[in-house]
């Protein structure tokens, strides 16, 4: 039987020492290498650097397990586990100074898509704050050693909402249009630029919901575990709803249904 435990302890080991060479980058001055599915979706050399670090050091540890990372792809294991990674969640925000981003690092049980595997453990770790957030299916969500939990009402002013828009810019508007519909429930929005942050301030009751369409698998493998492992829910939307699919809505139950109803999901 798999030790969730362990790879806990090995994502948040990993994940500090990630995190600690990603400041060290920024604050030496970030280098753009390239882009990725539109001008404004960038790499920095960074991000290449951070993802290798992390694949030694998974790869010395766990030399069976596969690996998918946004920066270097897949490649299959033999153990049945798959480490899901993104070096640096909210590069944008990284390359202009803002302090929105983090490592996103989880193990997952099964074959390397969301809709089929099982998040076994996951950490993700704030460089600027030096928050970790992390989780171990059946476990509980904590930050340090403070378990979390969602929030269990929302407050008659209305839920705290996060959300995030694609790069394309043909999408901005059906992304608009969701906003337009989500508003009447929401006391307000907010728009942080790093997916695994959002999930994670679900977990920990900074935001009531969040949504967002077309997040990869590497933005919410370890946030979204951190959601349900403090009590909330996480919904998703089938490949072959939309184009631009998937959409994905992460909330306490006690906004989850209306949320994903105006967000397009239910």
């Amino acid at each position: 039987m798999t030790d969730t435990a362990t790879l806990e302890a090995l994502a948040i080991d990993i994940a500090r020492d990630a995190g600690a060479l990603a400041r060290l980058r920024r604050d030496a001055g970030v280098a753009i290498a390239a882009t990725k599915s539109a001008l404004a979706d960038i790499v920095t050399e960074a991000d290449r650097e951070v993802e290798a670090l992390i694949r030694t050091r998974l790869a010395e540890a766990r030399p069976e397990d596969g690996f998918l990372g946004e920066e270097t792809g897949a490649e299959r294991g033999t153990s049945g586990i798959t480490w899901v990674v993104d070096p640096i969640d909210g590069t944008v925000n990284y390359a202009y100074g803002n302090p929105s981003y983090a490592v996103s690092i989880a193990a997952v049980r099964g074959e390397p898509a969301p809709e089929t595997w099982e998040a076994l453990a996951g950490a993700v770790f704030s460089p600027v704050s030096g928050e970790l957030f992390h989780a171990a299916l059946g476990g509980g969500a904590w930050l340090a050693d403070r378990r979390l939990a969602v929030n269990p009402e929302v407050g008659p002013a209305g839920a705290l909402i996060g959300t995030g828009f694609g790069y394309d810019p043909s999408t901005h508007a059906g992304d608009l249009a969701v906003v337009a519909r989500v508003m009447p429930m929401a006391r307000d929005l907010r728009r942080a630029g790093a997916a695994s942050l959002d999930f994670a301030y679900v977990a920990a009751g900074r935001l009531d919901g969040y949504f967002e369409r077309g997040l990869q698998p590497w933005d919410h493998a370890a946030g979204a575990l951190l959601v349900t492992e403090a009590g909330g829910r996480i919904g998703r939307s089938q490949p072959d709803r939309s184009p631009r699919a998937p959409l994905f809505v992460a909330a306490s139950p006690a906004i989850f249904s209306p949320l994903a109803e105006a967000a397009g999901l239910a």
